[in-house]
This record gives C-alpha cells, sequence and structure tokens, in this order.
C-alpha cells in the first residue's frame, strides 16, 4: 500500500472529506466533519493516525509492532499504524473503517441515523 492507495481508499468510505487544517504536510480526513484519520506526508515510512476502541487498541499495540500510541493524540484513543509491515493491506483499511464507526457512534442520534440510514 502506498500513500495514494491509502489517501483513496480513506476517500472511498461514505461521507469522507480531506483537508489540512494543522500544516500544509499534515492530511486529515474527517466523517460528517469529524476526524478519523491524519496521515502525514512528511514522513519517510507511510503511518496513518487513527480513532480506535481504547480496549482494541491496548490489544494491537500488544499485538502488533506496526501499531504505536499516537503521537500529539490522546493516547487511550488515536493509534499509529505503518501499513506494509505485520498487518496486510485488509487489515489496515479494517482499522480504518473501525476508526469511522468510533467516530460516527459519538455523534447525536439523529447525526448516527442519517448517516447509517443513507448507506
Amino acid at each position: 500500500m502506498n500513500i495514494e492507495e491509502l489517501h483513496e481508499y480513506c476517500l472511498s468510505i461514505k461521507g469522507t472529506t480531506d483537508c489540512f487544517p494543522f500544516d500544509d504536510v499534515s492530511l486529515v480526513m474527517k466523517v460528517m466533519g469529524k476526524m478519523f484519520a491524519l496521515i502525514p506526508l512528511d514522513k519517510p515510512v507511510l503511518q496513518i493516525t487513527l480513532k480506535c476502541d481504547p480496549e482494541q487498541a491496548l490489544e494491537l499495540r500488544e499485538r502488533y509492532a506496526c501499531v504505536k500510541p499516537a503521537y500529539h493524540f490522546n493516547k487511550k484513543y488515536w493509534i499509529t499504524v505503518y501499513p506494509n509491515r505485520e498487518m496486510t493491506d485488509e487489515e489496515v483499511k479494517s482499522r480504518i473503517r473501525h476508526s469511522v464507526d468510533e467516530v460516527i457512534k459519538k455523534l447525536p442520534k439523529q447525526l448516527q441515523t442519517e448517516y447509517y440510514n443513507n448507506e
């Protein structure tokens, strides 16, 4: 997986937009206006920071060397994944979808219903 494929996959998720709210090298992916991923464009090794259920975040960090606590984020809820290591592309995509679900479930019920009913 390369950075273009990672970006393209994120954009393929319903309702996703991308932007640069922090600087010109931190690509932020949002769903319904809320961030679910950050892809730094200036790093020599591909990485993506994702929202994650706290228990799953601990399990993933124990299971995979390619999953680290997210730098500059709440480490309880955010992980950084380094694709192209132990995780398959499908596992990385699954983590991205999980991140979207984590964001959606924190929205008001009306917005959750709107999101899931328009699939």
